[in-house]
């Protein structure tokens, strides 16, 4: 059942590792099915390998192939916020960097930063690792209702009503992240958008409801060209 969300959630890990998101075996991507249900990654399958059949159907109880945290995250984000379908955690090494800065912030000095105008979380108290419901609970609480959540000293979470909506959220926030520390390794001033230019750019943004589909449909070619290759 389901089979093309788990196609689309196995074609997302891999681009996930293709573009260099992944770190080890770790992190993990989910998305909603029904009111109590979701398919996630399971732990201990590299992202460059997992295929559909590998995801699993989880609810909130624990699955002996669901990694812990993972399970606590995502069933919290997913129970509290009704148009988080798509949950997507990563340790990408730009945005994870923004992180671990003091007072770590996502600057508006991109074109690709403005797509996260006014739509980016902060969790600025590392708590270590998420092991109990009550911290998935304090996590999913403090996404509040943004679709990006950056976790001091750890990494983000990004959000979207289906994959390629998160997906492509996910991609652009790594590249806004990246260009911010190049700017900011030239120690220079850095170059702020205004907030009336920064709000209309994301509004046309937002307005590009197709942008994200055909984003992820291109990608999905890629990996068929590898495996054709």
């Amino acid at each position: 059942m389901h089979t093309q969300y788990r196609q689309d959630l196995a074609a997302a890990l891999r681009l996930a590792e293709k573009f260099g998101f992944s770190e080890g075996i770790c992190n993990h991507f989910s998305v909603q099915i029904d009111d109590s249900r979701f398919l996630l990654n399971p732990h201990g399958i590299h992202w460059s390998t997992i295929t559909a059949s590998d995801i699993l159907e989880v609810g909130n109880e624990s699955s002996s192939d669901a990694e812990t945290t993972a399970l606590f995250i995502h069933s919290a984000i997913h129970a509290l916020h009704v148009d988080a379908n798509c949950v997507m955690h990563t340790h990408m090494p730009n945005a994870t960097a923004l992180t671990c800065i003091e007072s770590g912030r996502l600057q508006y000095i991109h074109q690709n930063s403005l797509r996260f105008y006014q739509d980016v979380a902060y969790d600025d108290d590392y708590s270590g690792l998420v092991e109990s419901p009550e911290e998935g609970s304090r996590i999913a609480q403090l996404l509040d209702n943004k679709r990006v959540l950056f976790l001091a000293n750890h990494g983000v979470i990004v959000t979207g009503s289906n994959i390629a909506e998160a997906f492509d959220r996910l991609y652009y926030l790594e590249r806004a992240c990246e260009i911010q520390i190049l700017a900011m390794a030239t120690g220079r001033n850095l170059r702020e958008i205004g907030d009336n230019i920064a709000q209309q750019t994301r509004l046309e943004f937002d307005a590009g409801s197709n942008y994200a589909a055909l984003h992820f449909d291109a990608l999905k070619r890629l990996l068929q060209n590898d495996y054709l290759m």
